[in-house]
């Protein structure tokens, strides 16, 4: 997810902030945990504080969100970011149960993300088994291979050489894989892996320098014969530079692609980062063809959601019903963003008291 920026009104107790890539609830500030103490270690004596404190829900009440048949899918995903600034092995247990076992694709995808953003080198795996399984959604073994990339461990090679290449695997997984590899030789030649540009998130492949002309930067971005990494570096640097321009260069890459889905599914992301409502129009006219991709459309309902326009409620509503189970709960979720955006909470994801967190 990535931070909203919003300013906090009580600054005593010091959450972490965890900022990201669908998307929109990847585009969110998401703190994991709060501690009863300040980072100086003192306890804070504000009464809004303790209160707010006093009904956090433990890690376990999280964890049982996230894994009940019940839950609706929006609790799930808050449920999912919840988990993921907390670095102990219940909650990384818990949201490889979840990848295993949990109904929606949407939620899965999400979790298989979350698990390359905490580069939980234990979920490799599952992982694995993931990317591996031909009846899984192909959006779903997509993220897990892609989750591999940010995890950046080299004992994920060999099955994303697996997979990158081959007919009877789809596009969109060889794509992954081939961008997930190149970001695994980019860590591994010591290039940076982290967060960049203020968006504390791993991406997929590295920006330029921020001071790299956008018009140039839109040339490489459009130009479907250049190599995905480099298309992809040019993208994210796009967001980093931010503001109109940049935001009209990324909708043009979107518009012109043609034959990559996980392109403009990865474009579509970064218009929910950026929250710049001249990508409106755009996202409208992928959210409304319903012979794109699902995971295009996902990501557009989802980027939707994050810039919290009246313009894109509106046009979020006539999808509820939507015939695509992936779309249709990804316009769940975005509209649940878009009240968040639009209400002024300070926080989206479920907040965790560190004091009742899990002690595995």
């Amino acid at each position: 997810m990535r931070g909203l920026g919003l300013p906090s009104t009580e600054p005593v107790v010091q959450p972490q902030h965890y900022l990201r890539r669908p998307s929109a609830l990847r585009s969110l500030n998401s703190p994991a945990r709060y501690s009863s103490e300040n980072k100086e270690g003192k306890t804070c004596d504000s009464p809004v504080q303790k209160k707010r404190i006093a009904k956090m829900p433990s890690q376990n009440q999280i964890e049982e969100m996230l894994l009940s048949r019940t839950s609706p899918v929006a609790a799930r995903m808050r449920a999912i970011f919840g988990l993921k600034g907390l670095d102990n092995s219940a909650a990384i247990s818990a949201l490889e149960k979840s990848l295993k076992n949990d109904s929606s694709a949407l939620v899965r995808h999400e979790v298989a993300y979350v698990l390359g953003q905490k580069k939980a080198i234990s979920a490799l795996p599952t992982l694995y088994a993931t990317l591996e399984d031909k009846g899984e959604d192909v959006m779903v073994r997509h993220e897990a291979a892609e989750a591999m990339g940010a995890i950046g461990d080299s004992t994920a090679v060999p099955i994303l050489e697996k997979y990158a290449k081959g007919d009877d695997i789809p596009l969109e997984i060889r794509e992954t894989c081939v961008l997930a590899l190149e970001k695994i030789r980019w860590i591994a030649s010591g290039g940076a892996g982290g967060p960049t540009g203020g968006y504390n998130s791993l991406d997929p492949a590295p920006p330029e320098s921020s001071e790299s002309d956008i018009e140039e930067l839109k040339n490489t971005l459009c130009d479907g014969k250049r190599d995905m990494f480099k298309r992809y570096r040019a993208m994210f640097t796009l967001r980093n530079i931010g503001g109109e321009k940049a935001t009209l260069a990324l909708c043009e890459g979107m518009e012109r692609e043609r034959g990559s889905a996980l392109f403009r599914h990865e474009v579509a992301y970064v218009l929910g980062q950026l929250q710049r409502e001249e990508a409106v129009p755009t996202l409208i006219k992928f959210l409304k063809d319903d012979k794109e991709a699902d995971m295009v459309r996902h990501e557009a309902a989802e980027a939707l959601g994050a810039i919290g326009s009246k313009e894109a409620e509106a046009e979020l509503e006539l999808f509820k019903k939507d015939k695509a189970d992936v779309v249709r709960e990804s316009v769940e979720v975005a509209l649940d963003i878009s009240e968040y955006v639009t209400s002024g909470e300070l926080h989206y994801a479920e907040t965790i008291d560190a004091t009742k967190a899990s002690n595995a």
